[in-house]
C-alpha cells in the first residue's frame, strides 16, 4: 500500500498510481496557471491520462494554461472547456458541450473556486457569490454532466470536491443560509456584516456535506452509481493565485493568513508547495486502496475522516 504526507508531491503520487491513471478520462475544474488545479491535470497527463479536459471562467487564461500545458504532453491530451461557475447559464452551457463529447468521463475533479471577497455580492442568479461558485455551481455541473461518468465502463469511476481545513472556521451549524441569502429582509444587513472568510467556510462545508450524501445515496442506487465513488479534500494552505489575488489579500490578511503585503504567515499555518498541494488530489482521484472508503475525507495526502469538523459532521 502506498503511503503519503504532507511532503509528498503530485509527481509522487502519479508515478505510484500510474496503472491506475493510464487511460483515464479527466475533468478538473479551475485550471489557471499557478493553480492547484493545473498542477493536477499535468500530472494526470504525465502519468498517462488519455484525456485532460480543463476548465476555467476567462477565456485568455484557459487558452494561456492550455498551451502551457501542451508543452508538458502529448498533442490531444489536454481539451480546454469555459465554465463560469458563478452563472447557471454558463454552467449549462458548458455541461451541454461535455455531453457533447464523444468520450466519456472517469474522473470529476470539483476544484474551482471563487477568490474570496471582501463585500457581500450577487451572481446574475442573485446568489451570494462564494456559495455560488464554489458549491452551487459545480452541484448543478455534477448533476448534468453525470451521465458522461456513468457512461465509464471502468471500475474506478470518482467524482471529487476539494474542500478545505476552512471549514472548521465556520458557523457551528456548518452553514447559516439566512447569512448569504438575497432575500429583502437579509440583503441589507448581510451587506452590512458580511464576512468573506465566513462565507468561504461554509461553502467548503458545503462541499463536504454534498459529498458524503452523495456518496451514500450512490452507494444505494444501481449498479452503474454503485461504481461512482465520490471523495472530499483539504489541499492544506498553498500559496497559488487564489491566495495571491488582490480581491482575496484584504481578507485572507483580516484573518492573520497573510500578511497586508500578501506574504503567508507560516507561523500561523503551514504551507505547501503547489505539488505538495495538488498530491492530495491525485490521491483522492487515483488510490485504489479507497475504493470501499467513498464519503471519506483526505488530507496530506490520505484518508483523515478526524479531520472534518463537527460543523460539517451532520447529514446533509
Amino acid at each position: 500500500m502506498a503511503r503519503f504526507s504532507f511532503e509528498s508531491t503530485s509527481d509522487d503520487v502519479g508515478a505510484a498510481f500510474t496503472a491506475e491513471i493510464q487511460g483515464k478520462h479527466v475533468l478538473v475544474t479551475g485550471c489557471s496557471m499557478g493553480s492547484l488545479g493545473f498542477e493536477t491535470a499535468r500530472a494526470c497527463a504525465r502519468y498517462g491520462a488519455a484525456l485532460v479536459v480543463i476548465t476555467g471562467q476567462n477565456p485568455e487564461r484557459l487558452q494561456l494554461a492550455h498551451g502551457s500545458l501542451q508543452k508538458e504532453g502529448p498533442d490531444g491530451n489536454f481539451r480546454p472547456l469555459l465554465l463560469d461557475l458563478s452563472s447557471l447559464a454558463a454552467v449549462r452551457a458548458a455541461a451541454a458541450e461535455v455531453l457533447a463529447y464523444p468520450e466519456h468521463i472517469d474522473i470529476l475533479m470539483n476544484n474551482a473556486a471563487s477568490n474570496i471577497r471582501p463585500t457581500f455580492t450577487l451572481t446574475p442568479d442573485g446568489f451570494e457569490h462564494q456559495l455560488a461558485t464554489d458549491h452551487l455551481g459545480p452541484f448543478l455541473f455534477t448533476a448534468l454532466i453525470f451521465p458522461k461518468l456513468l457512461s465509464s465502463t471502468s471500475t474506478h469511476v470518482r467524482v471529487l470536491w476539494t474542500a478545505s481545513g476552512a471549514h472548521a472556521w465556520g458557523p457551528h451549524s456548518g452553514i447559516v443560509l439566512s447569512e448569504l441569502e438575497n432575500a429583502p429582509a437579509d440583503r441589507e444587513e448581510n451587506m452590512k456584516v458580511y464576512d468573506g472568510m465566513r462565507a468561504y467556510s461554509q461553502a467548503k462545508a458545503a462541499n463536504i456535506f454534498t459529498a458524503r450524501e452523495m456518496a451514500r445515496r450512490l452507494a444505494e442506487g444501481t449498479q452503474e452509481e454503485r461504481r461512482v465513488k465520490v471523495f472530499v479534500l483539504s489541499p492544506g494552505a498553498v500559496n497559488t493565485n487564489f491566495v495571491k489575488s488582490q480581491t482575496a489579500r484584504s481578507t485572507l490578511a483580516s484573518s492573520g493568513i497573510v500578511s497586508n503585503d500578501g506574504v503567508p504567515d507560516k507561523l500561523k499555518l503551514q504551507w505547501k508547495t503547489i505539488p505538495q498541494g495538488a498530491s492530495t488530489l491525485m490521491v483522492a482521484a487515483f488510490d485504489p486502496n479507497l475504493n470501499d472508503e467513498s464519503g471519506g475525507y483526505l488530507r496530506d495526502s490520505a484518508l483523515d475522516n478526524s479531520g472534518v469538523a463537527s460543523n460539517a459532521l451532520d447529514p446533509a
